[in-house]
């Protein structure tokens, strides 16, 4: 993995150094105004006066040195709209004309028809064009931008030195390329929800309002407030999608892949919430450019807009300090930088013990032999990741994205041996690295091409030390991706709408077990190959009332020469004014899954490892989807209902995790789930409130299991949330109670507990453990330290009431006992930030 790394970094590097070359071709002719005046102050003995944000924004071809001083002041007037005056010390004084118009004519780019009605603005003033696309406005301050703006077309933002300054010249904009999806439900459960017309869901955090417990923008945290999405033991390592294992999720950060979730392991989510602007959540009726992720899919995207501000935050809360910085290079160029690090290495707060010792519970870090005590546990973890975008042109778009992330504990396992003191380390890394280019243009209104590539890679490594027998057990679990896509876009009109394209992806997935008492090592590398080839049409009525999208993905996996046809649908119908009726479906399928082997592997802590399918006794999965829905929104008032049933093929036990008589088998089955999702909303002035409620029935089905049907492991029946917040100025306040009923477990059978030294079990999740019940709450006050800097304010408490929730319960048999061990979710957990804005 890591030469490949090095081969992906040096594309990468190559790649830059191209851009960069090419840019600095095109713009060699132009140099800043500063660099102008530096060269005429040298050949002329003059010296220039000028305010720094008077001129920082200009850039211009400089004057033939052939002109005298006088013609090269009048160019740059000309060509600045500045005003020079030479003063009688040889000082220029430069200072901007009092007053400035611009003129020009806006028109399509494609076929330079005239664009009426479009706005033209600058800070302090602004105008409309008429039906000639004819404009005229007043600058009184040439370094601030001219946005122009006109629906359906990319904003424009223009600086005065571009404009001619004799004539009224003609003024461009492009189509801006949109997908035919719109809002169906604004605040859909708060602020900054939206559900769209596409059957999918939209959390933008710029509007994003809170969730309970919640003070930082936790994305998989906050798509746990769906209803039918849940965590069964309160990690985003384990998300549930309508009863789904967390591999079954499409997780995607600006469209790439990612096999990792979380920091500690699951108990804080790996996606740096300051960069990431937008998530997108599908349960159902995915575009078919998509692939993998047969129970849902999670998209995050970054700001996908060149930025001409410097800003950056700076925070810290109890368990983390972060930074985050958008710096513009140019006016067509930005890139924005993230980063997090625990702050475990300076001081242990009550959050970061209570993490700690949620992750370590019944594992070896916290349990060992007698004769054993394990001390110096450290965790530390940190992430990092960025963002560049260059618009080589109006048509050209490039962006660059890269994320690194790194999770590390750490413990020494001591014993005294032949009466000396001897300690080892055993430690667990988990980290991931991943790198794409993609890159945009528009070819005319109605063409545009996206191409995309990414090099994703995860490793899980543990190395466990039994310091009694001087035994050392290696494992590693490794994933590399890469993926190639073409996609197209073709508009029919503003109703009819073609995307197609093609999609190649290789994914290797590598095993090692290494034992060095007594020797043995395995190693297992696999490499699966897919084509995919899509086209799906997209119809949008044009009152918008109807929404129509259907497409249809071909996969042909190289290795076992399988063809796999996979039909999409979303349609949507507003009616009555105020009812939406909503029809999806999909076929999905995916290579990859997670699986356990034994409970204490990885030390127990992450015990999952990827594998690939081998369409054999590790099928690939496949999935069919339907639902129908109805959504009714007036007056603050909201309602929401959708029925569903999802049939999963291919599933292994050995993905399912299971504890009981089933722990060691390894045979495939299928998963059949069919449900409702309910939702309630209320919006009045400054509160708004929520219940949303799931019931689920979620059964397997394996052949070679007796019995052939039992409930899932992940058969949640009754789910529900009751939320609230409250809005003010600069306040905001947020309480949620979230209950649930309990999860599947097995039980030994009453009286007859263990036979023959195993445990005799009763039918398998024919019992529940005990209801779940969580209160949370958070606050968050906002108020500005100066004109230019603002501060976040904020604290939360995550099981307000300190129950001692069961989420897992297993049994052992210790000296023909039976032992039954408990799981808990996390207790009472504070936590608090503080976040400065500049």
């Amino acid at each position: 993995m890591e030469r490949k790394f090095k081969k992906t970094i040096t594309f990468f590097t190559f790649l830059l150094f191209v851009i960069f070359s090419n840019n600095a071709q095109n713009d060699k002719k132009k140099e800043s105004l500063t660099y102008v005046f530096n060269a005429i102050e040298v050949q002329y003995r003059v010296q220039f006066n000028y305010a720094e944000d008077t001129v920082k924004a200009i850039f211009l071809i400089p004057p033939d040195e052939s002109l005298s001083l006088n013609e090269s002041l009048t160019y740059l007037e000309t060509q600045t709209g500045l005003s020079f005056s030479i003063m009688s010390d040889g000082i220029v004084l430069v200072k901007p004309k009092e007053s400035l118009v611009l003129c020009g004519y806006l028109k399509d780019k494609d076929n330079s028809q005239p664009l009426a009605s479009a706005t033209i603005q600058t800070s302090n003033n602004f105008t409309t064009t008429n039906e000639n696309g004819f404009f005229q406005i007043k600058v009184t301050n040439i370094t601030q931008p001219i946005t122009i703006r006109f629906l359906g077309y990319k904003t424009a933002i223009k600086w005065f030195y571009q404009f001619s300054k004799s004539d009224c010249e003609d003024v461009f904009l492009l189509p801006n390329f949109q997908s035919l999806s719109e809002v169906v439900v604004s605040n859909f459960i708060t602020s900054g929800i939206s559900k769209l017309n596409n059957g999918s869901f939209e959390i933008n955090f710029s509007e994003f309002d809170m969730l309970p417990g919640l003070i930082d923008n936790d994305v998989l945290q906050s798509v746990q407030a769906f209803p039918g999405i849940q965590s069964i033991n309160e990690t985003v390592s384990n998300i549930n999608i309508r009863g789904g294992t967390h591999d079954q999720n499409l997780i995607l950060w600006d469209d790439i892949k990612m096999y990792q979730s979380g920091h500690f392991f699951g108990l804080i989510s790996m996606y740096n919430p300051q960069i990431t602007q937008t998530v997108t959540l599908r349960k159902n009726g995915s575009d078919v450019s998509y692939t993998d992720g047969v129970s849902g899919t999670i998209a995050m995207q970054t700001n996908q807009s060149v930025n001409n501000n410097f800003n950056a935050t700076l925070g810290i809360n109890l368990t983390d300090t972060n930074a985050f910085v958008d710096i513009p290079i140019n006016q067509s160029s930005s890139v924005q930088v993230a980063a997090r690090k625990s702050i475990s290495d300076f001081f242990e707060t009550p959050t970061y013990n209570a993490f700690f010792d949620r992750i370590s519970q019944n594992t070896e870090v916290s349990n060992n032999a007698n004769t054993i005590t394990n001390t110096d546990k450290t965790f530390d973890f940190y992430d990092t990741s960025l963002r560049w975008i260059y618009k080589i042109n109006d048509k050209d778009e490039l962006r660059i994205n890269f994320i690194n992330v790194y999770n590390e504990l750490q413990f020494n396992e001591n014993a005294l041996i032949n009466e000396k003191e001897e300690s080892r380390e055993s430690n667990l890394t988990q980290y991931s690295i991943a790198g794409a280019l993609h890159y945009n243009r528009i070819w005319n209104n109605n063409f545009q091409t996206t191409f995309e590539a990414y090099e994703t890679d995860y490793k899980l490594k543990a190395v466990n030390v039994d310091i009694l027998d001087s035994h050392r057990f290696l494992q590693e679990n490794i994933v590399s991706e890469t993926s190639l896509k073409l996609k197209t876009n073709y508009s029919f009109n503003e109703a009819l709408q073609l995307i197609s394209g093609y999609h190649f992806v290789e994914t290797k997935v590598t095993n090692l077990d290494d034992v060095d008492t007594p020797l043995f090592r395995l190693l297992v590398s696999e490499v699966v190959r897919t084509h995919g080839v899509f086209s799906q049409l997209g119809y949008r009525s044009a009152n918008g009332f109807s929404n129509f999208n259907f497409g249809v993905r071909y996969n042909f996996i190289e290795k076992f020469s399988k063809s796999i046809w996979e039909p999409r649908l979303s349609f949507s119908q507003r009616f009555l004014d105020f009812f939406t009726i909503e029809v999806l479906g999909e076929f999905k399928h995916q290579n990859t899954s997670q699986v356990i082997n034994f409970q204490n592997d990885f030390l127990g802590i992450e015990k999952r490892r990827w594998q690939l399918s081998n369409n054999n006794d590790i099928p690939v999965i496949t999935s069919k989807q339907l639902s129908l829905g109805l959504n009714y929104s007036h007056r603050g008032w909201l309602f929401n209902i959708e029925g569903y049933i999802k049939h999963i093929e291919g599933i292994t036990a050995q993905s399912q995790g299971f504890q009981n008589q089933f722990e060691f088998s390894k045979t495939k089955g299928d998963n059949r789930v069919s449900g409702v999702d309910v939702l309630f909303r209320k919006h009045l002035n400054k509160f708004n409130t929520w219940i949303s409620y799931a019931y689920m029935d979620n059964t397997y089905r394996f052949k070679d299991l007796q019995p052939n049907y039992f409930p899932s492991n992940y058969n949640i029946k009754h789910a529900a949330t009751l939320g609230m917040t409250y809005s003010l100025a600069n306040l905001k306040l947020s309480a949620g109670l979230n209950w649930n009923s309990g999860k599947p477990t097995t039980l030994p059978i009453s009286g007859n507990e263990i036979v023959n030294g195993q445990i005799n079990y009763e039918v398998v999740n024919n019992s529940n453990l005990e209801d779940y019940l969580r209160l949370d709450i958070s606050a968050l006050y906002n108020f500005e330290l100066t004109d230019k800097t603002k501060v976040n304010v904020g604290a939360s408490i995550l099981n307000v009431l300190n129950k001692e929730n069961q989420i897992n319960r297993f049994y052992k048999v210790n000296n023909d006992e039976l032992n039954a061990i408990n799981q808990h979710s996390l207790g009472i957990t504070p936590n608090a930030v503080l976040r400065v804005h500049f």
